[in-house]
């Protein structure tokens, strides 16, 4: 679906830059990587009851992320997020060909996911405490979050050599060690886990009916040592329910609502669909879904921003 969607808003600006009637509709489901822009949006929206109506759908992919893992734990960075499943792939590709994974040393590996967040307080405090109304409006009344779902596109299409080692340094990293971006640097990440450590949802070993084969621990994408604790509650699940799939004994490992009731894998699974996508069907049936940006005005915006790029 996602690649779906970049292709068809790659013709969708292709077609505007060329001037030429666009033959597809944009998607609003690109705006999911305006994650700064929606995590402002949102703040508009809860403390003034305004949606942005320029990227309608940023604050919404933001919300439902933000609510499915506090119901569903850190559920969205496994289920649904694209960058943790591109970074699963990555892993799980250097697996087979270097033949093993390698952990960073349990100290180092505390001060490396202090990074995430790091950087989630410092996006908290400028924009959740720091910026103001007016500095939101002013911020959302510019051409350049107008057009920045194109500055997005062409981050990916014409790459700077910059961006490229980068990238090229975190997908060698990602392949030797799982998940170097999620685990390390994602302040998003580190938002939602600490959700969805808040949250009702869990994971439970029964140690008297665990057989002590410790699978589930060397098969845990955020390596938890899930065969040595009696709750997983950790900002680092990611509800992926690994551990569960992987565990041979009967009952030994459960998901937990409340510490209480049990929940069937396929449940939890079928509530994060529901959920995410239920919020974003909403959106659109009540119009708070597509940009109000039009044809000829973005047309405007991106002949005056190849001016600016090509003087």
């Amino acid at each position: 679906m996602v690649l779906y969607s970049g292709v068809t808003f790659y013709l969708y600006v292709k077609a505007v830059e060329s001037g030429i009637p666009p033959t597809v509709t944009r998607p609003p489901s690109v705006e999911g990587f305006l994650p700064i822009g929606g995590f402002v949006a949102l703040k508009l929206w809860i403390t003034e009851g305004i949606l942005d109506p320029i990227h309608p759908a940023a604050p919404m992919i933001f919300a439902s992320a933000l609510l499915v893992s506090f119901l569903l734990r850190k559920s969205f960075c496994s289920w649904i997020c694209p960058v943790g499943t591109l970074s699963e792939v990555v892993w799980m590709l250097g697996e087979k060909v270097v033949g093993v994974n390698f952990r960073v040393q349990k100290y180092a590996d505390y001060v490396l996911r202090s990074l995430k967040y790091i950087i989630m307080c410092l996006f908290i405090y400028i924009i959740f405490i720091k910026m103001s109304f007016s500095r939101i409006i002013g911020f959302m009344s510019t051409p350049y979050w107008k057009v920045a779902d194109v500055k997005m596109l062409r981050f990916f299409t014409d790459i700077s050599r910059t961006t490229a080692i980068v990238l090229g340094i975190l997908v060698v990293l990602s392949m030797i060690y799982k998940n170097v971006w999620c685990r390390y640097l994602c302040p998003y990440g580190a938002l939602t886990g600490i959700l969805g450590g808040l949250g009702p949802v869990g994971i439970k070993r029964h140690e008297n009916a665990c057989i002590n084969c410790s699978l589930c621990a060397k098969h845990c994408p955020s390596l938890l040592p899930v065969d040595k604790k009696g709750l997983i509650n950790s900002p680092e699940c990611t509800g992926c329910l690994t551990c569960v799939s992987r565990c041979p004994a009967k009952d030994a490992l459960d998901v937990r609502v409340g510490g209480k009731w049990t929940m069937r894998p396929e449940i939890m699974a079928a509530f994060i669909v529901v959920i995410f996508f239920g919020i974003i069907t909403a959106a659109r049936l009540s119009g708070k879904w597509h940009s109000s940006v039009s044809y000829e005005e973005l047309k405007s915006l991106l002949s005056v921003l190849q001016n600016l790029e090509h003087p």
